[in-house]
């Protein structure tokens, strides 16, 4: 049964949800519960700045002013890929003076974005101060997106419906404990740790995405937060395709390989920090196996350059990323499902990523090293794959030949990995918690 129209939602993105499951589902969420939904998302080349889904809509809104050009120059990360890192060798390494001068630049961009973090982000700011419409409800993803959120409440405290506006600040990783602050100093992150807390405490609502890292914020915000996963939107029962086994699937027609090769997926973000290194490495030593990359981000070009390169040719294929509606049969076309994170942040060690319970969702196991703790031991006490002593390239290599000669002998080990997903780790279960909060916050007073 629909509810009756409850106003007016926006999910704000601070990217440009090309496309972007966790607000998709959210949308569909609040959709069925009788919003009128605008997702409200940072423009980009090639993607319309208006699209209308199903029954709700997705805007992106132009960086406009200052900054603008300041979040443009400042997207480049901390780290570069082992495949870039010699460029400069191939080309002539440059003078004394040169490298001088290039630290200093380095270093003068890197203080601007640590002291005016997120700068990315706050061109798209001023654009929504000026053109957003209000709203009843604004469900903010992370810390890029939060700021704005409280700001459009403030602009207009009561929303459309006649009632007070509500934010509810969806913290989707631990951010001042993430890789995107390893490199800021100490003194900086600290500020903007205590600025992170004011928002969260201004919030009408706190959410995250497991029960470790709610822990965790709830200590450092004291307030309590509601945990809605990233769960798949699956059937309960037989649908999936592949469940017994992959075969001839998408991954397979895609590349051209023959149903005995095993494959090894990695999907998700591309980037530095992730294993993606040690997981090209690793594979070399897992006979008749081949490592997929299917995924999106900055790494990708220099991802994809390895698929040509000795030794990897052959063995190493990458391919962009496909939409979040579509994954769950092109990850059950996969043997095995990697999740080699370093645990390089404590972000990192407590994460549990989309791609994870899309693999569950697909009755792939996973292959995930020890020191990622909170997906470690969901896969130890529900036997859903391999976990692997370290992310070294030679412990994710023996985990990925044990889960292979697993699948070998117990073909229904996916089926029971399927089964599992279906009963308690799809999407209904995670919004039952979410329809919970925000049909609270009609009569819950603003903290």
């Amino acid at each position: 049964m629909v509810a009756a129209r409850s106003g007016r939602a926006v999910i704000l993105v601070g990217n440009p949800v090309a496309p972007y499951s966790r607000a998709l589902r959210l949308a569909r969420t609040l959709a069925r519960e009788g919003y009128a939904v605008e997702i409200a998302a940072v423009a980009a080349a090639g993607l319309a700045d208006h699209e209308r889904i199903e029954d709700w809509e997705i805007r992106r809104y132009r960086p406009s002013g200052i900054w603008a050009r300041l979040g443009r120059t400042g997207s480049n990360g901390a780290g570069r890929s082992r495949e870039t890192s010699g460029a400069i060798g191939a080309i002539g390494r440059p003078s004394a003076a040169a490298r001088t001068i290039n630290r200093a630049v380095l270093g003068i961009g890197a203080l601007r974005r640590w002291i005016f973090w997120p700068h990315t982000v706050r061109g798209w700011w001023s654009t929504l101060a000026r053109e957003l419409r209000p709203a009843d409800l604004y469900h903010a993803t992370g810390s890029l997106t939060v700021a704005a959120a409280l700001a459009a409440r403030a602009r207009t405290p009561i929303g459309p419906g006649g009632l007070p506006a509500q934010v509810i600040y969806d913290a989707i990783d631990d951010v001042m404990e993430s890789n995107n602050v390893l490199d800021m100093p100490a003194v900086i992150r600290r500020f903007h740790a205590r600025r992170e807390t004011g928002w969260a405490r201004a919030a009408d609502g706190l959410v995250t995405v497991n029960e470790p890292i709610a822990a965790r914020l709830a200590k450092r915000w004291a307030r309590p937060l509601v945990v809605v996963p990233n769960y798949p939107e699956i059937a309960a029962g037989p649908g999936v395709r592949s469940v017994a086994g992959p075969g001839d699937g998408p991954l397979r027609r895609e590349l051209g390989l023959p149903p005995e090769t095993r494959i090894v997926l990695f999907q998700g973000r591309i980037g530095p920090r992730l294993g993606l290194d040690e997981a090209a490495d690793a594979i070399l030593a897992v006979p008749g196996a081949v490592l997929v990359i299917l995924g999106f981000g900055r790494g990708f070009d220099a991802t994809r350059a390895r698929d040509t390169e000795q030794p990897w040719a052959g063995r190493h294929f990458t391919l962009a990323a496909r939409d979040p509606d579509d994954l769950l049969d092109w990850t059950a076309d996969a043997d095995v499902a990697l999740i080699p994170l370093p645990p390089v942040s404590i972000n990192q060690r407590l994460s549990s990523p989309n791609k994870f319970w899309e693999a569950l969702g697909a009755g792939t196991p996973i292959v995930v090293p020890a020191p990622l703790t909170y997906m470690a031991e969901l896969v130890e006490r529900h036997d859903l794959g391999v976990v692997a002593r370290s992310a070294s390239a030679s412990d994710l290599a023996t985990a990925l030949s044990a889960a292979l000669e697993r699948l070998a002998g117990d073909p229904e080990w996916r089926t029971r990995i399927r089964d599992q997903a279906a009963r308690s780790w799809t999407w209904p279960v995670a919004e039952r918690e979410f329809l919970g909060l925000i049909r609270s916050l009609a009569t819950r007073p603003r903290p």
